[in-house]
């Protein structure tokens, strides 16, 4: 067993001693192949390196000085602006002023006077600050870095720019010294409002020289290239502030300035500081370069479109810009009230929403206002341009409403809010109208009714499509009349673009294309697209909005054009006082938009709240000339209708309704109305239409009656012709119920028709009542004539009567059809009268005379019949 025993052991000894020489060979491997993979890393890292800086560009000194400009072209591809130079003034270092150079030292890179151009222990601490911190947390650039950043490289992020931004600093401090490097750098810095070095800053901002800059004014220049948009003094003042005041920590930090003048420079306003210098009148079309160089910033992160050698296509129109440029200028023909009065404008590409112009503001060479009142801030509240966006465009395309659709304009209240009476402007309401109508007249109370029934949700979805933000201002009933939310032209221009477009929403945009330096390919901008409504309620929104300018009741008639498919709408909003704060005009054709704001910064307008819709009608005016603009297409789903005016709901016209009663809207097709009206009926005949004929004077008077409905006018047309002619119009439209007609021939017999005619719908006739009339031939005063007259039932009995002078008259009826009573008479009176009856049957002629008035009057019972000698027999019709 011992021997067993000490064989383990000895065993187990020499399994350690194995274990442990296997050990050291694989530690040794190890080591050689991390050492191995270090060498091959380096070797890698080094050729990487190698390779990086080898691409890197020469230190071209017209660079350094010069940096590379952008160059600006047009929707033509022709080039507009060469920027970068035009802002730029250059100094020296001796013109320098101390607390310029120590803020911006302070600030910006601490031992720019101590490294190589790279500074490592910034790099180390950067690496560090993004591992803890998040990658960007920090950056490790020294001045010198930027510097080299900016004459030579582009602005892509990449471990490849990096190593070369490194590379050429290194070689930059070997060839230049601090001063000139520090020079450099604040002769080429962006700082913000088309200012590019230090000096045209200082004059941008402060109005001043260099040599004349206090402390808080060189702590916000040396903070502002950080952030030049978003540390912007104009814009944002309480960040710049903020920014001031770290460059002041800063500078106490790095023992530039004692804390006792830091704290008072802390407490001086940016307000107070600000003072700004003429801008540099050089550069064309500012307030569109402005748009575009956010653009490019937004859409390319950490390109700079004043040093990066960009070649910038734009979708600016010269024709256009030039034109809004004129009306804005200081000859424009446009009669503003004075020159504190603002306007911002924007002209946008109806189908693709590309900008073709900008119009910022008047007047800003004079006035200490650098604002861009077309596309800055969170802009003005809309007024009744935004009913179409929130109230009648969502009613149609969530609800079907038709352009006929009945809306009661009464007094109204807001559900929510303490002064929530809804006004009209004209403190009047004019009772139940078409939705057509009370857009046209700009109506507020039916709009608010029509954003409660749409509801709130659907009508802030709907304008959200259309690019309206709510992220400022929330979704108020105020809402429903522009009240609450707030926006800028280029925001309501592109809104209103949409329904032009036949419901398709694009977002705007200023810039098409972006070309580099070097090899880098071009990027291409592709705009945001969207269906933001059904066809059929942009072509109804539309066909509305095009009363708003062409209709005598229309609000926007100052801004049509003549001849030009157009639709719009007008907008004003008040302030407390009831005077107007802001004034708007928004309309469009199919191929531009156009949206207008007028008013003063701050108060109320006083004269030229039409001035929106004057210049919108001359910058329309002017681009469209020698364009062809095609009206806008009705959809398949849509359907125009005649509805009779006044029915609620919609009733289709009768045969009879009155042309002037019928009103032509449109409906969503399935929606369309098919019960018809019975309001007007075929109107009656006229009544009781006698005859009677004046033989001395040789004329026939025609007598009726008519049952009259006031509410349904009408008037009475006589024609006539004798026996056997054509029949003509004797008299037309008369209100009378008789006529007198004359230069009728003796002996004919003539046939005569009245018929009444509504007097608001000539189509609306009635049957014609006829009356047939035989004029009696002309007499010898010595022949005694029998007169033969017809009774109603067409028999052939004759009563013949005799009398004399004032006699007693004697008559005798013969009760067969051939015997006649011959009668002797000296008569007075030769007239001779034919009475008919409406059916146009003749019951006899008469000649009345005094006598024979006389001896009716004295002897009542005795009667006449007829008389065949034609004098004394008188019959009426029935």
């Amino acid at each position: 067993m011992a021997d067993n025993s000490q064989s383990r052991t000895a065993r187990k000894n020499q399994q350690k001693q194995s274990k442990k020489q296997n050990k050291k060979p694989m530690v040794r491997r190890v080591l050689m192949t991390i050492l191995l993979v270090g060498i091959i890393g380096a070797i890698g890292v080094g050729g990487l390196f190698a390779y990086y800086v080898s691409g890197a560009p020469s230190l071209n000194e017209e660079k350094l000085s010069n940096p590379l400009s952008a160059k600006i072209y047009d929707k033509d591809d022709e080039l507009f602006a060469d920027l970068g130079s035009q802002k730029r003034t250059k100094i020296s270092y001796e013109e320098i002023p101390q607390v310029l150079e120590d803020a911006v030292i302070a600030t910006e890179d601490a031992r720019f006077r101590e490294h190589i151009g790279i500074d490592f222990r910034r790099i180390l601490a950067a690496v560090y600050a993004n591992i803890t911190e998040g990658f960007g947390s920090q950056g490790a650039s020294t001045i010198t870095q930027q510097v080299v950043k900016n004459a030579f490289l582009s602005p892509e992020k990449s471990i490849e720019r990096k190593v070369q931004e490194q590379w050429l600093a290194i070689r930059l401090e070997q060839q230049y010294s601090k001063d000139q490097i520090l020079t450099m750098y604040l002769n080429t810095i962006y700082y913000g409002n088309n200012a590019y070095g230090v000096s045209k800053a200082a004059e941008i901002y402060f109005n001043k020289d260099l040599n004349e800059l206090k402390l808080p004014e060189a702590a916000l220049l040396a903070g502002l290239p950080q952030r030049p948009v978003g540390y912007d003094p104009f814009e944002a003042p309480d960040l710049a502030q903020e920014r001031k005041n770290i460059v002041l920590d800063l500078m106490v930090e790095h023992n530039k300035i004692s804390q006792e003048k830091a704290e008072k420079a802390q407490n001086v306003k940016i307000t107070s500081m600000i003072e700004q210098g003429n801008p540099d009148t050089n550069i064309p079309y500012d307030a569109f370069l402005e748009k575009v160089i956010k653009e490019v910033k937004q859409k390319m992160e950490g390109a700079d479109i004043y040093k990066d050698g960009l070649k910038v296509y734009t979708t600016l129109d010269q024709n256009a810009q030039k034109k809004v440029e004129e009306l804005l200028g200081p000859n424009s023909p446009i009669p503003f009230p004075d020159n504190k009065f603002q306007t911002g404008l924007t002209v946008l590409d109806t189908k693709s929403g590309a900008i073709r112009a900008i119009g910022g503001g008047r007047n800003k060479e004079n006035i200490n206002d650098s604002w861009n009142y077309a596309i800055q801030g969170i802009g003005r509240q809309p007024g009744s341009t935004f009913k179409p966006i929130v109230d009648y465009g969502p009613a149609i395309e969530f609800k079907k409403w038709s352009t006929y659709h009945q809306l009661n304009d009464e007094p109204y209240q807001f559900q929510t809010g303490d002064n929530n009476d809804v006004n009209n402007w004209d403190n009047r309401y004019m009772g139940w109208m078409t939705m057509r109508e009370a857009l046209a007249r700009s109506r507020n109370v039916p709009a608010a009714k029509t954003l409660m029934e749409v509801g709130i949700d659907q009508a802030q979805s709907f304008a959200e499509g259309l690019g309206v933000s709510f992220q400022n201002d929330p979704m108020y009933e105020a809402n429903a009349i522009g009240g609450a939310t707030h926006i800028t032209p280029l925001e309501l221009a592109s809104a209103y673009s949409a329904f032009g477009n036949e419901g398709v929403h694009n977002e705007p945009y200023s810039v098409r294309k972006v070309e580099f330096q070097g090899d880098r390919n071009p990027v291409e901008f592709e705009t945001k697209s969207q269906v933001a409504m059904k066809d059929y309620t942009a072509y109804m929104i539309t066909d509305m909005l095009k009363d708003v300018v062409k209709s005598p009741a229309g609000t926007g008639q100052a801004a049509n054009v003549s001849g030009l498919p157009l639709a719009g709408k007008t907008g004003t909003t008040n302030t407390e006082s009831g005077g107007t704060r802001d004034s708007w005009f928004a309309g469009y054709t199919t191929n531009y938009t156009i949206s207008v704001w007028s008013g003063y910064k701050e108060g109320a307008i006083k004269q030229g709240k039409d001035i929106p819709q004057q210049i919108f009608r001359q910058v329309m005016s002017h681009i469209s000339q020698g364009v062809e603009t095609a009206d806008f297409k009705q959809p398949s789903s849509v359907v125009r209708v005649g509805v009779e005016a006044g029915t609620n709901p919609a009733k289709l016209p009768s045969d009879f309704t009155p042309s002037n009663q019928i009103n032509y809207e449109l409906f969503v097709k399935g929606t369309a109305p098919s019960k018809t009206s019975q309001a007007y009926d075929k109107l009656d005949p006229v009544q009781g239409l006698t005859s009677q004929y004046d033989k001395e004077k040789g004329t026939l008077t025609l007598s009726w009656s008519y049952n009259q409905d006031e509410s349904k006018p009408v008037v009475f047309t006589v024609s006539g012709g004798a026996q056997g002619g054509e029949k003509q119009t004797i008299v037309s439209n008369t209100e009378n119920t008789k006529a007198e007609i004359s230069n009728l021939e003796k002996g004919k017999t003539y046939t005569f028709d009245v018929v009444a005619i509504s007097e608001t719908n000539s189509e609306n006739k009635s049957d014609p009542a006829s009356v047939q009339v035989q004029i009696p031939e002309e007499q010898d005063p010595d022949d005694i004539l029998d007169g033969i007259g017809e009774d109603e039932d067409n028999e052939d009995n004759q009563n013949n009567g005799e009398n004399d002078d004032n006699e007693d008259q004697e008559g005798s009826n013969n009760n067969n059809d051939n015997n006649q009573n011959n009668d002797s008479d000296n008569n007075d009176d030769d007239s001779s009268n034919n009475n008919q009856t409406n059916d146009g049957s003749t019951d006899g002629s008469t000649d009345e005379s005094t006598d024979q008035e006389d001896q009716n009057s004295s002897n009542e019972n005795n009667q006449n019949d007829t008389s065949n000698d034609g004098e004394t027999d008188q019959s009426d019709d029935s």
